[in-house]
């Protein structure tokens, strides 16, 4: 299947069905060397994964790949508070820029627009489909994110996605 994604009352919302049972996506989402295989878009590694999951506990990646084409190479750094963790069926987590220690820093860092939100909200669900897993990743609120923020969004989304499909093989 597809990612489809909608904006609708809920907020921005990525849906996938995996052909893996939930408990082989939640550990493909939350331990950081499998984190590693997939995160981030087609031709982008994930060199460094770090993964406290508690409420309350830090997260902290790294993405390191070109952004324009023919460009050189960068790591991309991002960090987030876990506030909500149901296992193996819920994640909600705060979302910013961070430099390679987890410190917030603005998206002009990474040569952003002052559009693009410092920080967001991004809850991850997970639903139970006999052998198979809906996943459903929301941004509730979408109100800082332009027409380019979400065709980059989507492109991004469905590149990870693809990517861990093919991890979860």
């Amino acid at each position: 299947m597809d990612n489809t994604m909608r904006k609708n009352e809920k907020g921005l919302e990525f849906t996938r069905v995996f052909d893996a049972p939930r408990a082989k996506v939640w550990e493909a989402w939350t331990t950081p060397e499998m984190v590693k295989k997939w995160w981030g878009p087609k031709d982008f590694t994930a060199p460094h994964i770090e993964i406290d999951l508690r409420e309350g506990g830090k997260y902290l990646y790294c993405m390191h790949g070109v952004v324009v084409p023919g460009g050189e190479a960068h790591d991309f750094w991002s960090a987030g508070i876990f506030r909500e963790v149901k296992a193996p069926e819920k994640i909600v987590v705060t979302d910013y820029f961070s430099d390679e220690k987890g410190n917030p820093v603005t998206p002009a860092y990474y040569g952003m627009g002052s559009d693009v939100p410092y920080e967001t909200t991004v809850e991850t669900m997970l639903e139970e489909m006999g052998n198979k897993t809906k996943f459903t990743l929301r941004y509730p609120d979408t109100s800082r994110f332009d027409e380019q923020d979400l065709k980059d969004m989507d492109m991004g989304w469905n590149q990870s996605l693809d990517k861990l499909a093919e991890a979860l093989k």
